[in-house]
């Protein structure tokens, strides 16, 4: 096998193994707001158990990335792609951390809150958005796409209005009845983290003027 093809194959695995771990991260989230909405324990649970494969394949992904850039040492947009990669898998490495965050809350949040709880509808709404944007940064990033990108980055706006609407519902049961004040923190908790989920994603979509043109965020093309 000729050195260039054994390179090509390489950079083909690592997109593969990455497309891999974005999926496993999007079902974590997908997963976590199905638990949510049908007060699901053991479904939790496996959220919980299943995070450590998207640890392992962060792993796997960073030796890939590792060893293409000191044995094959890629230059231009091979370069930026191999190092926008190590950078993202962080950002879905703590995806999955933030799904396992919230499967952990359910149980003590399932004794407090009933089925068809507002509030817990309003927060499975926002963490479909989120997971929405994790689905969306991972296409964007793979197909280079930076009009998909900005997408993305905009929908956060929509993310971040949630959380504060449920913050004020959540602050507002508290003040009306201060016995309910750890029913609505475990569910503060979880748009919290539905919050910091879309952040991420975000994160994802910004590495794509990266990869595309060697600029990240705010930097100019001109």
């Amino acid at each position: 096998m000729s050195i260039r093809k054994h390179y090509d194959e390489a950079l083909a695995e690592l997109n593969q193994a990455l497309t891999e771990m974005g999926q496993a991260a999007q079902d974590a989230v997908e997963n976590a707001m199905e638990a949510l909405a049908t007060t699901d324990a053991a479904a939790a649970a496996q959220i919980i158990k299943d995070d450590n494969q998207i640890n392992d394949m962060e792993h796997d992904i960073e030796h890939r990335c590792m060893v293409l850039l000191l044995r094959q040492q890629p230059v231009a947009g091979d370069l930026r792609r191999v190092s926008a990669t190590l950078k993202v898998i962080t950002d879905l490495e703590r995806i999955g951390d933030h799904a396992a965050d919230i499967a952990e809350i359910m149980p003590h949040l399932f004794d407090s809150r009933k089925a068809g709880d507002p509030a817990v509808s309003q927060a499975i709404s926002m963490g479909q958005k989120a997971h929405k944007m994790v689905v969306d940064a991972l296409d964007a990033f793979l197909k280079e796409d930076m009009n998909a990108a900005q997408q993305v980055i905009a929908a956060d706006d929509e993310v971040d209005y949630d959380f504060n609407a449920i913050k004020r519902t959540l602050a507002e049961e508290i003040a009306a009845d201060p016995t309910q004040v750890d029913a609505a923190l475990d569910l503060l908790m979880i748009i919290k983290y539905l919050e910091r989920i879309g952040d991420h994603a975000v994160n994802v979509a910004e590495w794509v003027q990266f990869t595309r043109t060697g600029l990240y965020k705010n930097e100019s093309l001109f």
